[in-house]
């Protein structure tokens, strides 16, 4: 039987310490499955793990969240050209609910999306989430841009590391305000800042 999920959109500030708990909850039980160092930043009521969102839509049942994704406006640099996208991230489904087609309630997203007038939706993933994403590229939701390498800002100091990683990992664009044709080229983002 299918979970009667509920979304609501919240902006970052209005979000209540309660709320900020809750969802750090929910990311270390989500990203702890993949490993413990993935549930670290998550911990003290932290509801982020690098950038803080600009807008979440919050998927939540009768036993709590469902599903989370963030969505922060921001300026990237695709090759050479400065371009406006809205970065998602911060995505997770609980793991009862991963087979019942509650990622296609993604699509809660592009209505958001479109209200925050961007021209590209943009996102990251890991190799090993490639399946996942791919059946939204089929149905033209977004494309995988392939042959791309992501450069970010640490979102926390390491005396031991540089203060930038580059690296590669599935690059998703989705057309907003602007069709896919227009996305730029380039072998590089470079996000300037910590990834959402």
């Amino acid at each position: 039987m299918r979970s009667a999920v509920q979304w609501r959109l919240c902006w970052e500030n209005d979000l209540q310490l309660t709320d900020h708990v809750e969802l750090s909850d929910f990311f270390r039980k989500i990203y702890g499955r993949i490993g413990s160092f993935d549930a670290k930043p998550f911990e003290g009521g932290r509801s982020w793990a690098g950038a803080r969102p600009e807008v979440r839509l919050i998927a939540s049942d009768a036993q709590g969240i469902a599903a989370h994704v963030g969505i922060l406006r921001r300026f990237i640099k695709v090759g050479e050209v400065d371009l406006l996208v809205a970065e998602l991230g911060l995505y997770g489904v609980r793991p009862d609910l991963e087979k019942l087609g509650i990622s296609f309630s993604m699509r809660m997203v592009h209505p958001v999306l479109q209200q925050l007038a961007v021209p590209f939706a943009f996102g990251t993933v890991r190799h090993a989430m490639r399946s996942h994403v791919e059946r939204f590229c089929r149905e033209g939701i977004a494309a995988i841009v392939p042959g791309v390498k992501v450069r970010s800002s640490r979102a926390n100091v390491h005396h031991d590391l540089p203060s930038t990683r580059l690296e590669d990992v599935i690059v998703l664009v989705s057309p907003i305000g602007r069709s896919i044709d227009e996305w730029p080229p380039g072998d590089v983002i470079d996000r300037n800042g910590s990834e959402l």
